[in-house]
């Protein structure tokens, strides 16, 4: 932050548009100047204090009137006003100020709005006395259909379709519906009237102070917040069905839904009420304000929204079916809400001081959502399970075009692109990594302290290591900025060193492409010896260190140093680094694995670090299948849904290397799944854990996509006896997504009787989950005739914008070129839907565009997007063609492996590799 005296230094800002074309500046980065250094966010010599704000949507013309009264202080001499803006018709006869020095009210002499940069600038004639101040002005916006700002969402009531209000103002949309000034350091206190419908429920942040009847309308009189950013104020306007309960220190909470839907929402009510006190403890403050809502919004952008006291959430995200709904369904709306309440306390209570720092809100409420999960849920191994959030982070921060947790951003356009896999799921993972480093106890007090300092105010990066210091007794800052402040992440590479008493570290960047980069970390790596029981924990600088194993694990009962049987780096998985073995130690490690000794989270670890390897051609993909085949009795959920999606990426580079080595391939992939689908079977066993319901279908889907002809049969056979009997047993809701790809797999043009049988599913059902299985299968097929089609069912008006997304998850490699001349030839159109909503969008290029392996199909792409790009979207389209040309890459590797056919065929037939190479 610039602070007063930068603001001091830009008095006549208000007249910095006309100065521009003066001076004729070129570029944003010199008209940035004008506001603060090198950004585009507001100076500080106003600062709002309190808003006053009343709306008046119409739900008919979806438009909407308003009215703001801003309680200010003027800090810094000035005779301009510059706040946000955007959208609005601002009426100029409106706007006035009074100050508290003079109490007259003064007029501005220019009113400009910035569109470009939506900034409103008030020019007054003479310099504004410092302190307090009253800025009032009416206005007039859109209830736009973009999914931001104030906007509207479809829903249906007795079969009568009906406009809904509602908001979402983050990153920076609260300018959409009120002027504003819309960045987190702003925090300002916030009363809100609204005035709708007599039959309408009108819900925001706070509770109903009060409600006037005038003739057939109400205004509804909302209780003042406390100190807030504008990103988190929230309205909702409709027709609704609640069910409620209290927690044990009396907030109430609730959660809405459209009508004849409440009793889907008792799951999430259920979670709520048990997470609410678990985060007062937790974080040892209570949560702050007197009710919490939580409501379903049909037509939602993001998964949900963290608004202080009403939690907006897409359907999917929030309701239970009992009957319809999956046990993955339901963990992801217990991860949901829990992700959300963690930011009453990790976002609204403490604020990111600006962008650069969102990670603080999002890798924390990310983190946190698994503390609070494994609490309410033990037996679901949550925390296995989060090793495929570092994975994902793994990803995308192994790519050239990733970006630091920490990003430099410079104007609003650039804040969607960092809602990502690094915000969220890598700065999750370096808290975990943390936390196990300082101990559980240690990090829980630092975090209790820093959210007791911080409330009700904005803090950096920097604000959070230096508690955490305090209270530690460590250099939390050296040991983390590493971690923030640079891309990407290391490998280490791990060699036995003299008689088994030390291990030699290397440390590289690992990139996806194999090359090394230059990145350097302070490591925390934590290692085990043939045994859990013997391991040690170390701090690795620098490029190349060795580490004295623990004395007794390579001591003979002679005293003779002896190699251990194993050696695991990385022990859990808590550290956000890969580990490459030599051939020794992977060896000893797949005899372990064999054996039973390695526990699951390793498991997973050493298969996903081994892909990696493979993929960035640092290892012959002979090393990854010789592994892969150790895992065949594997029954642990995390683990085999590790192997499945490697063997999804097997199955991908080897039809393009070695086309002929497919069917031995697949029949190879069919035989590791065989022994959990003969345990798991089709149908649900009494008794049996929530993860084993989780399994049944994604080991299922895993047969269909490599061919086994048992499960496909017996797949489609189930599907159509639902066709003819919905309330049949033999078609369960956690088999369905299995159930369609089988017969969407095989569907033809000539013969789309199942595609057109599976469209009529999609409109029977009015539950979100449902539909998006249903969606997310149909563009299956191997003919790229259906697969057009099901793309062209997208853009219909019978696929909520939100949900189009799913329909491109189920493209298969048979698809891809279909559908990247689809999404060539549609561009226009598809920008023109979707362009204002980044997330979406970034979803079309990277789905579509990142199945692709070759040189020639990248060149095509960068060309296409050269001439048909939006700065919005470079970041994604850098790393989707990235991608491309490291799958190129890994293809031609493979394709010069001579040995791999025959040891496909060899594994096809059920033989094993050599346990001595392991070839």
């Amino acid at each position: 932050m610039a602070g007063r005296a930068a603001a001091t230094a830009i008095l006549a800002l208000g007249a910095s548009y006309v100065i521009l074309k003066q001076l004729k500046y070129r570029g944003r980065k010199d008209r940035s100047r004008l506001l603060l250094k090198d950004t585009m966010r507001l100076p500080r010599f106003v600062e709002p204090r309190r808003y006053d704000i009343e709306l008046m949507p119409n739900l008919d013309t979806c438009k909407f009137d308003g009215k703001v009264a801003v309680r200010l202080e003027i800090v810094d001499k000035t005779n301009h006003i510059v706040l946000n803006a955007a959208d609005l018709n601002i009426y100029e006869k409106s706007v006035s100020l009074r100050t508290s020095a003079t109490r007259q009210v003064v007029w501005p002499t220019r009113i400009e709005l910035v569109k470009d940069d939506e900034i409103l600038i008030l020019t007054f004639e003479e310099i504004l006395p410092l302190g307090d101040a009253l800025l009032s002005m009416d206005f007039q916006g859109t209830l736009n259909d973009q999914m931001k700002g104030f906007y509207r969402s479809v829903y249906t009531v007795g079969g009568v379709k009906k406009n809904m209000a509602t908001t979402q103002f983050e990153p920076a949309d609260a300018r959409r519906c009120f002027p504003c000034w819309d960045e987190p350091a702003y925090k300002a206190t916030f009363k809100l009237t609204v005035h709708v419908p007599l039959d309408r429920v009108v819900l925001s942040n706070m509770p109903v102070a009060s409600e006037a009847v005038i003739g057939p309308k109400k205004s509804v009189f909302f209780e003042e917040s406390p100190k807030m950013s504008t990103y988190l104020v929230a309205v909702v306007v409709g027709e609704f069905d609640f069910i409620e309960t209290e927690t044990e220190d009396g907030k109430l909470v609730r959660v809405y839904t459209e009508v004849g839907k409440k009793e889907q929402g008792r799951f999430a009510l259920d979670v709520a009420l048990k997470t609410l006190p678990f985060y007062t403890k937790y974080f040892g403050t209570a949560y702050p304000l007197p009710k919490l809502d939580m409501i379903a919004i049909p037509d939602f952008a993001a998964g949900a929204m963290e608004n202080y006291g009403l939690v907006t959430y897409r359907e999917a995200t929030l309701l239970i079916d009992e009957v319809h709904s999956t046990a993955a369904n339901k963990q992801r709306v217990a991860v949901v809400v829990a992700h959300e309440l963690a930011h009453m306390w990790f976002g609204n209570l403490v604020t990111m001081e600006w962008w650069t720092h969102l990670w603080l809100n999002e890798g924390f409420a990310t983190w946190v959502s698994y503390l609070a999960v494994d609490y309410l849920f033990p037996e679901w191994r949550i925390w296995t399970q989060f090793v495929d959030q570092t994975v994902e982070a793994f990803r995308l921060d192994g790519l050239v075009e990733s970006h630091p947790i920490e990003v430099e951003v410079g104007h609003v356009r650039e804040i969607d692109e960092i809602f990502d896999a690094i915000s969220y799921k890598k700065g999750a993972s370096i808290i975990r990594m943390l936390q196990t480093y300082l101990t559980p106890d240690v990090f829980q007090k630092g975090l209790s302290e820093y959210i007791k300092r911080f409330a009700y105010k904005n803090a950096a990066t920097g604000d959070l290591w230096s508690v955490l210091s305090e209270v530690s007794g460590e250099p939390v800052g050296e040991l983390m900025n590493s971690w923030t402040s640079q891309k990407g992440f290391p490998v280490i590479s791990a060699k036995v060193h003299g008689k088994a008493t030390f291990v030699e570290l290397k440390q590289s960047q690992f990139l996806s492409s194999g090359v090394d980069g230059k990145g350097e970390w302070v490591v925390p790596v934590t290692v085990a010896v043939g045994s859990y029981k013997i391991s040690g924990s170390y701090l690795v600088r620098g490029k190349i260190s060795t580490i004295e194993l623990p004395a007794s694990s390579s001591e003979s009962s002679d005293g003779e140093n002896e190699a251990p049987s194993w050696i695991k780096l990385n022990v859990g998985q808590t550290g956000f680094y890969r580990v490459q073995y030599d051939e020794d130690l992977a060896k000893r490690l797949r005899s372990a694995i064999a054996s039973g000794s390695i526990e699951a989270t390793d498991r997973f670890g050493i298969l996903e670090d081994t892909y990696a390897l493979s993929a960035a051609c640092k290892q012959p993909l002979n090393v990854l299948l010789s592994l892969m085949e150790v895992y065949k009795n594997e029954s642990d959920y995390t683990v085999l849904s590790c192997l499945i999606d490697v063997s999804y990426r097997v199955q991908q580079v080897v039809n393009d290397a070695l086309p002929a080595a497919v069917p031995d391939t697949k029949k190879f992939i069919c035989s590791l799944f065989q022994t959990a689908a003969k345990k798991l079977g089709w149908d649900p066993i009494p008794g049996e854990s929530h993860l084993d319901a989780m399994l049944r279908g994604e080991v299922l889907s895993a047969l269909i996509s490599s061919g086994d002809e048992e499960a496909i049969a017996e797949a489609k056979h189930r599907f159509h006896t639902y066709l003819n009997d919905r309330k049949t047993s033999l078609f369960p809701a956690d088999i369905r997504v299995a159930g369609y790809k089988a017969v969407i797999q095989g569907v033809k043009a000539s013969d789309r009787s199942d595609y057109d049988s599976l469209l009529t599913l999609y409109r029977e059902s009015d539950l979100s989950q449902e539909k998006n299985r249903i969606l997310g299968t149909i563009a299956a097929s191997t003919d790229p005739v259906m697969v057009r089609e099901a793309l062209d069912f997208l853009l219909s008006p019978e696929v909520r914008s939100q949900d189009s997304i799913w329909i491109l998850s189920g493209i298969g490699l048979e698809g891809r070129d279909a559908s990247w001349t689809w999404l060539s030839e549609n561009w226009d159109t598809i920008w023109g839907r979707y362009g204002d909503t980044v997330s979406l969008i970034a979803r079309f290029i990277s789905r579509i565009v990142s199945q692709f392996s070759s040189y020639e199909k990248a060149d095509e792409i960068e060309a296409f997007f050269t001439k048909n790009s939006y700065p919005a979207i470079d970041r994604t389209v850098s790393q989707s063609i990235e991608r491309v040309r490291i799958m190129a890459q890994w293809v031609k590797h493979v394709h010069q492996e001579s040995d791999v056919t025959d040891l496909v065929k060899k594994l096809a037939a059920g033989g094993k590799a050599s346990p001595e190479t392991g070839e």
